[in-house]
């Protein structure tokens, strides 16, 4: 899979292959969800992709985009899989001006897009990280962008010092990344998330800060290095993981979105979230990744509401 697929300027190319990457054991109905139990419906006035379910009971119509966040879109699906490409295969981050310029549609859209493929990249019940013998890192730091970029009303000293947003991310050594946009970086706000997000036969690894303190001594081993006394590695231990996965993070945040809106950080967690989960020192090159996106695109239904009506990010 390249650029110069045939899926990315064809629809019905483009249709095949989602069909073929969502339902690799035949048609699912979203109705009932029978496996391989539809008939294309054929004929001239039957859309290319419509099925019929043959359950009794159902006989329910639907096509591969039914309950998907592509549902009732006016967007070519060509288009739909190119902007999973693109966002799927950009390291950093692909802004909406750019999706839009690159498929013919307004920024609007492409916005809407944007949103829509970062529902799909959000995990469905992750299993905790970690577990015996592995190792995951815990971390905090600040985005928002530089105060340079931000709209006037929406600088420091208008929004008091809370203008720049907290993000936590555990991070499994050679594994997955998970993102959360906390309110306030504290025992009371952190630790839930440790302890539902880490299996507790983890190895947890943080900075000497001292809200780890009290979580950590609930795994079967915690290292902790001291950041304020310029202590960044003791051996295996350190949380460089973690801050390298922020660096990629804040350069898209700088470099391609220049400002992410509080309202909608978490999507833009999940999007660097996945992409670090399915990279290439994974073994899963642009095509794989893109396909494990589009596989995650049922169930998620993002209407413009949802998405929100105000200035968009």
């Amino acid at each position: 899979m390249n650029l110069t697929d045939p899926i990315f300027t064809c629809a019905d190319k483009a249709r095949a292959h989602l069909e073929r990457t969502r339902w690799p054991h035949g048609p699912v109905c979203p109705h009932c969800g029978v496996v391989n139990e539809a008939t294309a419906i054929k004929g001239k006035s039957a859309r290319a992709g419509l099925y019929q379910c043959n359950v009794g009971g159902c006989r329910e119509q639907f096509t591969i985009t039914v309950g998907t966040v592509f549902e009732r879109s006016k967007v070519p699906l060509n288009k739909w899989l190119l902007a999973t490409y693109l966002m799927a295969s950009s390291k950093k981050g692909i802004s909406a001006h750019q999706i839009g310029r690159t498929l013919g549609v307004t920024y609007k859209t492409a916005w809407f897009m944007c949103h829509r493929i970062r529902e799909a990249m959000t995990e469905n019940n992750p299993a905790p990280l970690g577990g015996p013998d592995r190792t995951v890192e815990a971390d905090e730091t600040f985005v928002g962008g530089k105060e340079k970029n931000k709209h006037a009303n929406k600088r420091k000293y208008h929004r008091g010092a809370g203008a720049k947003q907290a993000v936590v991310t555990l991070v499994e050594r050679d594994g997955r990344a998970r993102s959360f946009h906390v309110a306030n970086v504290n025992a009371k706000t952190l630790r839930p998330i440790i302890m539902t997000s880490v299996h507790r036969t983890s190895h947890l690894m943080t900075d000497g800060a001292g809200l780890y303190i009290k979580p950590g001594q609930e795994f079967a081993n915690h290292t902790a290095v001291d950041h304020a006394r310029g202590e960044y590695v003791r051996g295996k231990g350190h949380s460089n993981t973690a801050e390298n996965f922020f660096s990629i993070l804040k350069r898209g945040i700088i470099g391609t979105f220049h400002h992410v809106s509080e309202a909608h950080l978490k999507r833009y967690l999940a999007e660097f979230d996945f992409r670090y989960s399915y990279r290439v020192g994974l073994g899963v090159n642009d095509a794989q990744r893109t396909d494990e996106a589009l596989r995650g695109i049922g169930g998620k239904r993002l209407m413009y509401r949802r998405a929100g009506q105000a200035a968009y990010a």
